[in-house]
C-alpha cells in the first residue's frame, strides 16, 4: 500500500531518497518518516501556514526537508540533532535539497539546547516535531508548550510503538516515556490532541497531534 500510494502522490526526489538512505550509512534500522508521512507533514505545516518550525531529532534530514519546504519564503527551521555525525550528513542532505537557506541546525542534547531557544528571534513556533529519544517526550513536550503559542501545532511521532504503548507495564524505557507523555497531553488544559495509529512500510505507530489553544 505505501509503495502505491508513493507511486500515485509523492513524486520521485532525488535528495530526498538520500537523506531516506542516512540510516545505512550508519549500520541503523530505517527510523525516518515515511514519503507518505513526510508529505503528510509537509500538508500540515502548509495548512497551519506555519512561517517558523522547530524540529527535534534531525538524523538524515529526512523530515527535515519535507518541513521546510512548506516554509513560505523567510521561514525558518530550527532542528536539534545530539548526533554530530548525523547533523553532519544531514547538512549535506538539506543542502542538496535546496533548502539550506531557511534551515538552522544545532547540535547537541536537546534539553541542554531548548532552553536557549526562549529567546530566538524564530520563537514562539508555528510548528513543533518531534522524533528523538523517547524517554525524554515528556520534557520535549513541556519544552514545546513554552516555545509555542495558541494556534501553534505540535506533533510527535512513534507513540504507538507497535502497541506497546497500552500495556502499563511494559519494560522499555521509551515505550514509558511516551505512556508518561500521552497523559501529560490527556491532562493539559492548554492542549486539545488526538493520536492517530498508522500502519505500513514503517510498521505499525503513529502520531500525537497536540493544538495549543490557550
Amino acid at each position: 500500500m505505501d509503495a502505491y500510494i508513493d507511486n500515485l502522490l509523492v513524486a520521485p526526489d532525488p535528495a530526498l531518497e538520500d537523506a531516506a538512505r542516512a540510516n545505512v550509512g550508519f549500520e541503523l534500522p530505517d527510523i525516518a518518516v515515511s514519503p507518505a508521512q513526510g508529505k503528510f507533514l509537509h500538508l500540515l505545516a502548509r495548512i497551519r501556514g506555519a512561517r517558523t518550525i522547530l524540529e527535534i531529532g534531525t538524523f538524515g534530514g529526512y523530515s527535515t526537508i519535507w518541513l521546510a519546504r512548506a516554509l513560505p519564503a523567510g521561514g525558518t527551521l530550527v532542528t536539534i540533532e545530539y548526533e554530530e555525525s548525523f547533523a553532519a550528513a544531514a547538512a549535506g542532505h538539506i543542502a542538496r535539497a535546496g533548502v539550506a537557506d531557511r534551515v538552522r541546525q544545532l547540535t547537541g542534547r536537546a534539553l541542554d539546547v531548548l532552553p536557549g531557544l526562549a529567546g530566538d528571534p524564530a520563537a514562539p513556533f508555528d510548528l513543533v516535531f518531534v522524533d528523538a529519544n523517547k524517554p525524554d517526550i515528556p520534557e520535549y513536550f513541556e519544552w514545546a508548550l513554552k516555545l509555542t503559542r495558541t494556534g501553534s501545532l505540535i506533533v510527535v511521532d512513534n507513540v504507538v510503538q507497535g502497541g506497546a504503548v497500552a500495556d502499563p507495564g511494559h519494560p522499555d524505557r521509551g515505550v514509558r516515556g511516551v505512556r508518561r507523555f500521552l497523559e501529560l497531553v490527556a491532562d493539559e488544559p492548554r492542549v486539545e490532541a488526538t493520536t492517530l495509529q498508522t500502519v505500513g512500510a514503517k510498521g505499525h505507530d503513529g502520531f500525537t497531534l497536540a493544538l495549543v489553544t490557550g
